[in-house]
């Protein structure tokens, strides 16, 4: 009874560690959402842009400075007044010390300080599309990632169905061999057929564990780590053509390009305001002291608030304000040009998957009937083998056939699914 409990005890075990290594697909995108370094360099770039989005960058709020000077001097004085006085005196000790506090505040500079800010926050919403537009690459590249690894192991299958197919026809030549009714160059191509399906599964596993590998590569975990897929590949046979065509417009790279564009308008506005007045209000508190050992002038001492206004005209500059907005202006048509480029780009991408996805979808129905039926060869093939009603060629033939269909399925499965992929992924429709 004890035996039995613990062997029940171990059983369980097993398979709660089965259980521990099976990958699902969400957690295998939670995990590379949370360890991906590229989507860390985007936070860090929202971030960054989030702190520079205050108008105090954009140099519209109060600048207040303070100043401190005390210098010490020696000096040869030789001083003659009007009234007849005449001062000579050598090494004579002067101080001068000055302190002050002045704040300025910026009253019109064109405009200049309101583009500056509307340009800093629209730079914070450039970033955000560009950090969505890499959490969709990173859902596309893993959903890729495990259903190729899904898909190798549906080849794996197909393989061992056709090695058990070899290891039921080499039985039946060893038993007809064993009462001399098979020659020996049956047995010796039963076992050749066995021994290369046997070295295509070995070949196939390291495949898929090279699969496995990159996975864990995109998932940014050590790549000697171990893990168990079991899943299926099952294709959402709904996507319509002009659903998206018509979302393109939400998605974050062609939402980062129109930012683009603001941003290099606001950059025109920001570059013309340098060629209007700027004026500034000042105001601060000033003390001041001049002491002397000797001379004229013993002691001079002032202090006291002061304000004022401030005007600043551009002129002349050589025409660098003209040259600069002219090139602004430039830059605003290339990122116009840009986005549409990319509409352009992606526009013919989303036709192109369509094209696929439908197309494979179609083959998918006739190569699913293929696959039964070829099933159904090898196994009526392997009872006329044991019959003697069929030889070892006519099985081998049905086992190639069986073997290319499966093959043929399971890439029709997952070229409909990466296909399915990339158009929600050119839609912003990626989730779990």
């Amino acid at each position: 009874m004890k035996q039995t409990v613990v062997s029940i005890f171990l059983f369980f075990s097993m398979l709660c560690v089965k259980a521990q290594n099976i990958l699902r697909l969400p957690d295998a995108v939670n995990i590379a959402l949370k360890n991906s370094l590229d989507i860390q360099l985007n936070k860090n770039l929202v971030e960054a842009n989030t702190v520079l989005n205050n108008y105090g960058v954009a140099g519209g709020l109060p600048l207040v400075t303070g100043s401190l000077t005390d210098n010490e001097q020696i000096a040869s004085i030789n001083q003659k007044l009007n009234t007849g006085v005449s001062i000579q005196r050598d090494a004579a000790a002067t101080n001068n010390f000055a302190l002050g506090v002045t704040g300025s505040i910026l009253l019109y500079n064109g405009n200049r300080v309101v583009a500056t800010k509307a340009r800093l926050a629209t730079l914070v919403k450039q970033s955000e599309q560009q950090l969505n537009a890499q959490v969709q690459n990173i859902l596309a590249n893993v959903m890729v990632g495990y259903y190729d690894i899904v898909r190798q192991q549906s080849y794996m299958k197909t393989i061992e169905k056709s090695i058990d197919a070899s290891n039921q026809q080499l039985q039946i030549v060893q038993a007809r061999q064993s009462v001399g009714l098979a020659n020996n160059a049956d047995l010796f191509q039963a076992q050749i057929d066995l021994n290369a399906l046997v070295q295509a599964k070995q070949s196939q596993q390291l495949i898929i564990d090279q699969a496995k590998t990159e996975l864990l590569r995109q998932l940014t975990v050590n790549s000697d780590s171990s893990i168990a897929i079991q899943d299926t590949i099952i294709v959402d046979r709904n996507i319509q053509l002009d659903n998206v065509l018509n979302k393109l417009n939400k998605n974050a790279d062609i939402i980062a390009a129109q930012d683009q564009v603001q941003i290099n308008e606001l950059v025109v506005k920001e570059t013309a305001a340098l060629r209007y007045p700027s004026i500034r209000a000042t105001t601060g508190y000033n003390f001041s002291r001049n002491k002397a050992a000797a001379g004229n002038l013993l002691l001079n001492q002032s202090y006291g608030p002061t304000v004022g206004l401030s005007v600043g005209i551009p002129i002349y500059n050589g025409s660098i304000y003209r040259r600069q907005q002219k090139v602004a202006e430039i830059n605003v048509n290339n990122a116009v040009l840009d986005k549409q480029i990319l509409i352009r780009d992606y526009s013919a991408q989303v036709v192109k998957s369509f094209q696929s996805y439908t197309s494979t979808l179609k083959q998918l129905e006739t190569e699913q009937q293929n696959y039964t039926l070829s099933n159904q060869l090898l196994e009526l093939a392997l009872q006329r083998f044991q019959y003697k009603q069929a030889t070892i060629v006519d099985v081998k033939n049905a086992q190639q056939s069986f073997e290319a269909s499966g093959y043929r399925l399971v890439n029709l499965n997952y070229a409909a699914k990466t296909a399915e992929i990339e158009l929600k992924r050119l839609a912003n429709e990626l989730s779990l």
